[in-house]
This record gives C-alpha cells, structure tokens and sequence, in this order.
C-alpha cells in the first residue's frame, strides 16, 4: 500500500521568540552604535597638502619621518616612500587606530569640516599605485609566495622571540610598547605579560614547536626557531646574489618585498646587532650568537647588509642616518 507523500507545509518567514523575550526586547531595544571617531588632533592634523601615515613611533622620530620601530608600519611607510606618495607622519596605538591596527593613512582634508575616512593598510598598495609618482615593479607571484613564506613565518617568529620574549631585550620592549601605554607599574606589568603570551601564542601556532590546537602545551623551542630564521636569511640572501641589479628578483628598482624584507632587516640591525647575548650555550649552539642584527650582517656573503644600507641611503637622508640608525625609538 502506497504511502501519501507528507504536505509540506510552507516555510516560516520569522523565528518565534517566546513572550517574555520578546518582552525583553521590546523593552530594550538593540541598538548599533557608531565606531569610535578619530580624536580631533587626528582630524585637524590631516587639515594641509598632505595625507597623515599613522603608525608606531615617537613624538620626535615622527616629526624627523624616521622608520617606525614596528615591521608592518615599516614595510608600507617604505613602500610608500617608493611609490613617491608625500606623506606626513604621526604617532598612534592599535587602540587609537579606528580600523584595529596600524598602520592606517588618513587622507588630507580639503576644508575644516570635511572628515575623510582612515585607509587601512590592505589598501595601501592600490593608494600608492593612484597616488604615488612612480609604480614599483611587480614581482610574479609564483616565486613570491614562497620567499613571502620566509619573512611570514621563521623571520617574523624570530623577531616576536627576541622582542618579547628575551629577557635581553626587556628595557627595548618597555620604550617601544611597554611605558607609552602606561605610567602604572601594575598595568605596564599586566601588558607585558599579555604581549609576551601573545608572541608565544603566534610562535608556536606557525613555528617548528607545534600547532594552535596544541598550542597550550607546548613550550616555544627557542634553538629551533633561530635557526629557522637563520636558515630563512642565507635563502634570501641567495636570492639576492642572484640578482644582477642589487634588488630582490633582479628587478630594476625596489620592490614591495624588498620593503617587506628591509622592515625586518633594518629593525634587526638597529635594535639587535654588536656584540654578543648574555645568554650565551653551548659553544657551537645557535645561542652563541642570538643577535638578530649580526646573523643578518653574515647571511650569505652581507648581501643583505648590502641590501638594507642601499635602500635606507635612497629613502632617508645619508646626513640622518646617525640618528635613525642607533638604538633609540
């Protein structure tokens, strides 16, 4: 006996809520709230002939238009150098940055009530291209992905390493991070803790010392990442000596990956070079020499030392150099 196809009965357009939610609602009602304005310094700092790059730095390092001490805000403040955008610098905060994060570029006001929108880095390549007064030649994309690869993970987990975790490198994470935040020594100490957690946290989820789903149980490795990062530098550097033009891909001027390569080198160089750790292991050890600057110097034959001095000389005035190249923020 055949059976009858049961009567489909018609799809429901709302989702019930029982009464005393809806009561609830009806009482409070949702709300969206707008994002957080940019604070008015921002806005009337934009108010000239030039586009403002928000990214982390000082007051007086700003107002000079040295590198920012932080590698992304660095990899676009030279990329947009490149690209010949003119633009001005001040400092800021994830937390003061509407978009999230840093860096952002907040374009020039064309009257005293007009409030542009923040650009957030993902769209930066596309303002240099519009903006800029030359376009930096492209790199094909199937040989920069894995070079890409090298400063993404060894290189970038190598520096969150010495950073905020070497206890070497403590007073260096306190003036750049740690006391702009906070003049309370129990919130400065609380940050401390957060960001290092968080280094440890980013390390193990890419590096050689697990996987995020074992990320809790796991303890950072530090032999293992420096010698990837140390692996990861002699790589690049022999790309670069392939090149016959002294640029990444034996392209005729600067890349956006030689900017990429240069915000870690040149960082590296200027907080983490000359003499040799405290901490020193075995003789032989990847710890008897963990300053990030100096392996950068040896990669290969100093293609790289060769790299970053040639592409700090084009962007920055030779006469500065002193001044952004010591060890002060």
């Amino acid at each position: 006996m055949a059976t009858a196809a049961p009567v489909a009965s018609p799809p429901r357009k709302w989702i019930h809520i029982p009464r005393p939610l809806q009561k609830l609602f009806d009482t409070f009602p949702l709300l969206a709230y707008d994002g957080n304005a940019l604070p008015a310094r921002a806005q009337s700092a934009t108010f000239g002939d030039l586009p403002t790059l928000y990214v982390f730095s000082t007051e007086e390092a700003a107002l000079l238009g040295a590198p920012s001490f932080n590698p992304s805000c660095l990899k676009w403040q030279t990329f947009l150098k490149l690209a010949g955008v003119k633009f001005q610098i001040l400092p800021s905060t994830n937390h003061a940055s509407p978009t999230g994060a840093l860096p952002f570029i907040l374009p020039k006001r064309s009257s005293p009530t007009d409030a542009p929108s923040p650009i957030p880095s993902s769209k930066f390549h596309e303002y240099a291209l519009k903006f800029g007064t030359s376009s930096p030649p492209e790199v094909p994309a199937l040989r920069l992905d894995a070079y890409q690869t090298l400063l993404d993970v060894p290189i970038r987990n190598a520096w969150l390493q010495a950073l905020y975790r070497d206890p070497e490198y403590t007073d260096l994470l306190d003036r750049l991070y740690i006391s702009p935040a906070s003049s309370s020594f129990w919130v400065r100490g609380a940050l401390r803790h957060q960001l290092r957690r968080a280094a440890e946290s980013e390390i193990l989820k890419t590096g050689p010392g697990g996987t995020a789903s074992t990320a809790l149980t796991l303890l950072v490795d530090e032999q293992a990442v420096y010698r990837a990062a140390v692996n990861a530098l002699e790589a690049l550097a022999t790309l670069l000596s392939e090149s016959n033009t002294g640029w990444f891909f034996g392209a005729e001027t600067p890349t956006l990956f030689d900017a990429s390569v240069f915000a870690y080198t040149h960082l590296m160089i200027k907080y983490m070079s000359d003499g040799k750790s405290e901490r020193q292991g075995e003789e032989g050890s990847i710890f008897a020499e963990r300053r990030l600057g100096n392996i950068v110097r040896r990669a290969g034959s100093g293609e790289l030392g060769g790299h970053h001095r040639r592409l700090f000389e084009l962007l920055w005035p030779v006469d500065s150099s002193t001044v952004f190249l010591t060890d002060k923020a």
